[in-house]
């Protein structure tokens, strides 16, 4: 054996180094990112996701301050203004929505319009009884002819002159009040319910669940026509309707999210060292769900909107003279061929919402997928 392995270490072979300096540990470069503000940076990369964000938040506005900027009220009738098209005042400089609309007429009439008369488009002969009547397609200022020509009605009026735009603005506030205020009762109500089925299970959850098979089972026209006879058409009798089945898809969606994490070893842990079923249901296992939670919401809102047209459109839900989306849509179907824009305009917006809502809503579905975290 060499003498350096059997020497004896010594006092000087073992001191101390760098006892002077201090040694720190490498600092972080850039600041932490958590849970949501990793799933902000995420949903800002989905252009699609972000643009529907600008338009729901410009549709609400719109709905809440647009009727508070116009001149006349959502029931103030005119009624020798009946069906005018729109106008607008800059854009009737363009030839866009400039009170004009195109009508046929016999030619011996053309006196009567004459004032109003902007342009001659076309002219034919019709025959009818083996006669010939001279006919012209022409173009006229509607506003004129009706003796309206300092209004502007920028989009339009309805069969007994009510402004459009403020009966469509009034209206979209309260399909947008209704589904909001349906989701989020029923994201209480299914959380709650959702909750406390997949955290006890066994029996508990047996009877939770065959609960919510009866309920579920009963047609959903079924329930809202008994709503309608009982409560009335209004905005309350609605909103019970769309609760009473609303909350059910949540619950389940809660449910699968206990079964997955109420027995994750952090969960069995707080359990054995004391914490109450409130506080394991509600503290420690919940939170894993915000992302879904937040996500079936978002997806809930047009399907409430969309519901709450269709039943107004079928004469079921909010009655006039208050406005909605359904029952502006409702009104319009009678003069679909000559007066378009009665229909046009409330489609548009309620387009406008189920696919800004459909993108936003995939748009956070991916932003809180945890397996998409870090990308």
């Amino acid at each position: 054996m060499s003498e350096n392995m059997t020497r004896r270490l010594t006092a000087e072979d073992t001191a101390f180094v760098q006892t002077d300096d201090k040694i720190y540990d490498q600092k972080f470069e850039g600041k932490p990112i958590g849970f949501f503000r990793d799933a902000w940076m995420r949903f800002k990369q989905n252009k699609a996701s972000v643009v529907a964000a600008i338009i729901i938040l410009f549709i609400v506005l719109m709905a809440i301050f647009a009727p508070m900027f116009a001149p006349y009220g959502y029931r103030e009738q005119h009624t020798s203004f009946g069906i005018l098209p729109p106008r607008i005042p800059e854009l009737e400089k363009l030839g866009i929505c400039d009170g004009s609309k195109i009508i046929e007429i016999q030619a011996s009439k053309l006196g009567e319009y004459e004032e109003c008369l902007m342009e001659v488009l076309e002219e034919y002969t019709w025959v009818y009884r083996n006669k010939e009547i001279p006919m012209l397609r022409i173009k006229i200022n509607q506003y004129i002819y009706k003796g309206a020509g300092d209004y502007y009605f920028w989009f339009g009026t309805d069969n007994i002159g009510r402004d459009l735009w403020v009966r469509l603005w009034r209206g979209t506030r309260i399909s947008l009040l209704i589904g909001f205020c349906s989701v989020l009762i029923n994201c209480l109500i299914g959380v709650v319910y959702g909750s406390i089925s997949g955290y006890y299970g066994g029996r508990v959850d047996m009877i939770m669940q065959r609960i919510i098979e009866i309920i579920g089972g009963v047609p959903f026209l079924v329930m809202s026509i008994l709503f309608v006879m009982f409560m009335g058409a209004g905005v309350t009798s609605f909103i019970l309707v769309l609760i009473l089945t609303g909350w059910i898809g949540m619950s389940r969606m809660i449910r699968a999210q206990f079964y997955r994490y109420k027995d994750y070893e952090y969960v069995l842990a707080s359990r054995t060292m004391g914490a109450k079923d409130r506080t394991l249901i509600f503290r420690h296992i919940l939170p894993n769900a915000i992302g879904p939670i937040i996500t079936q919401a978002t997806f809930a809102v047009p399907s409430a909107i969309f519901s709450e047209s269709f039943l107004s459109y079928l004469g079921l839900g909010i009655q006039a003279p208050e406005p909605s989306i359904g029952v502006l849509l409702a009104e319009g179907q009678g003069f679909l061929t000559t007066d378009p824009h009665l229909t046009l305009f409330p489609a548009l917006v309620i387009s406008l919402l189920m696919l800004a809502f459909n993108l936003f809503g995939n748009g956070l579905r991916d932003a809180f997928d945890p397996r998409m975290r870090g990308q």
